[in-house]
């Protein structure tokens, strides 16, 4: 007797990934902007979860110096790194303006402790170029440049914020 369930499994299936896709359309060429002293950093959108103001951090021993320790948010933990510290920035004190930028990278929950949030904006491919070949050590996370009016947005790739020992270090400290 046939039921109809794997037949309407099979159409669930392809209207999840119709959403999927149509999500991913919406949300290309749209980024997370902020500041970090006087620059201009982007995040792909799609890899935003959410964006929460400063709040007490549980320092973690033996973690690297930019990894400023853990957050209790309703209940799941998360690992937290100030980006001025991994971009090799002058550190700064936390203000009413500091934010904590929620990203999903690599199956890994993680908070970036940013200046300002400044606005989700929307930049085309044509305005999104290569980063120039200045130096090597700082454009790994560097993944493009985007172009929106005369401002100029260092675009973050998301991926190479942390490197494989340190996403381990993370998870483990996660469970």
């Amino acid at each position: 007797m046939d039921n109809g369930y794997e037949e309407g499994d099979d159409m669930n299936d392809e209207m999840t990934n119709l959403m999927d896709d149509y999500e991913e359309d919406t949300q290309k060429g749209k980024f997370l902007t902020f500041t970090l002293g006087n620059e201009l950093y982007g995040i792909d959108i799609i890899y935003v979860t959410e964006i929460v103001g400063i709040q007490p951090i549980t320092q973690v021993p033996e973690m690297p110096d930019f990894i400023k320790g853990i957050i209790n948010l309703r209940g799941t933990i998360i690992p937290v790194m100030d980006a001025r510290l991994k971009f090799k920035k002058e550190p700064k004190e936390y203000n009413d303006r500091t934010c904590i930028i929620v990203i999903d990278v690599l199956e890994l929950a993680i908070g970036v402790i940013v200046d300002a949030v400044s606005e989700v904006l929307n930049i085309s491919d044509e305005d999104i170029v290569p980063p120039p070949n200045l130096t090597t050590s700082g454009r790994k996370y560097i993944k493009s440049v985007g172009k929106s009016g005369d401002d100029v947005t260092l675009i973050l790739d998301c991926e190479k914020l942390l490197n494989d020992d340190e996403i381990s270090e993370l998870k483990g400290s996660n469970e």
